[in-house]
């Protein structure tokens, strides 16, 4: 059936999204290629891409509906649904599976009651399957509002997801503290973190993502292992009177310590016996 035409923004919302446009529009020099980051900030108002966002898009860069509406759909960062506070993602891809994703993700289903890409009661979690977080040195991996939970366990998810339902402070493995969806959006939309120390704690790439790189230049140990016990150094790293002349001893970077909610050392129950992710020597 035909829909009606989209609902427009009250007033005050219209007028608050349009002058934050037009600081987005003023970073491009065609104004089609501000579409993603004004879905985002359409995104940041209700939480999701609405027809009145779809709307708004279409007629602040003079596109239809159908264009704004192809792009909105293809990428799977923008909802087309009221979502929860925080957009919870458990990788189920190939890897992740095999270390736990599955087991994880099927605990926070039956824990919070309820299915793929459904929320929660209170509004708080809404659960997704993801196809893959680009992680897997750090599998089985979680993700909240497009940051890293690395190396989870059904128990370390299940009480990550609680302490997001009752409100209490949550550090991911490398970045930021985790803030709502709406602002996340703002944030990809390309206005600033003005949380305090938000952008000090931002990571990147962990350290198990880097160790070839590391290797390869020659600035890791001989003896570096790919993965690191979570008590502190590694196990074969070189004590400091052991390394050689003129090196550094490595002071870990914010990126490099571990979140209260990562898990153990050991991997997920469903491989109880071996260390999470490959730990051997170089040439092992």
């Amino acid at each position: 059936m035909p829909q009606l035409p989209a609902t427009p923004y009250p007033a005050e919302v219209r007028a608050r999204l349009d002058a934050d446009a037009k600081e987005v529009l003023a970073r491009y020099p065609g104004s089609r290629s501000a579409l993603l980051p004004l879905l985002h900030l359409v995104q940041s108002e209700e939480g999701y891409v609405s027809r009145t966002g779809v709307a708004f898009c279409a007629e602040t860069l003079d596109l239809t509906t159908a264009e704004v509406t192809a792009v909105a759909t293809f990428y799977s960062m923008y909802r087309r649904r009221p979502s929860g506070d925080y957009q919870v993602g458990v990788c189920t891809n190939t890897l992740c599976a095999v270390m736990g994703g599955d087991a994880i993700f099927d605990t926070l289903k039956e824990h919070l009651g309820v299915g793929n890409n459904e929320t929660t009661e209170d509004g708080k979690v809404t659960l997704e399957h993801i196809e893959c977080n680009a992680a897997c040195d750090f599998a089985p991996v979680v993700m909240v509002n497009w940051e890293f939970f690395d190396n989870q366990t059904p128990e370390s998810a299940t009480r990550l997801v609680d302490d997001l339902i009752a409100g209490r402070t949550v550090e991911p493995t490398r970045g930021a503290p985790i803030c709502s969806y709406k602002e996340t959006a703002r944030i990809l939309a390309g206005f600033p973190d003005e949380r305090p120390g938000a952008v000090e704690a931002t990571g990147g790439a962990g350290p198990a993502s880097l160790i070839g790189l590391k290797l390869a230049k020659g600035e890791a140990p001989a003896k570096a292992r790919v993965v690191s016990p979570r008590a502190g150094q590694p196990q074969d790293a070189q004590p400091q009177d052991a390394q050689p002349h003129g090196a550094q001893v490595h002071d870990p970077s914010p990126a490099e310590r571990l979140s209260s909610h990562d898990a153990p050392q050991q991997t997920s129950a469903s491989d109880p016996e071996h260390p999470a992710g490959p730990a051997a020597e170089e040439g092992e």
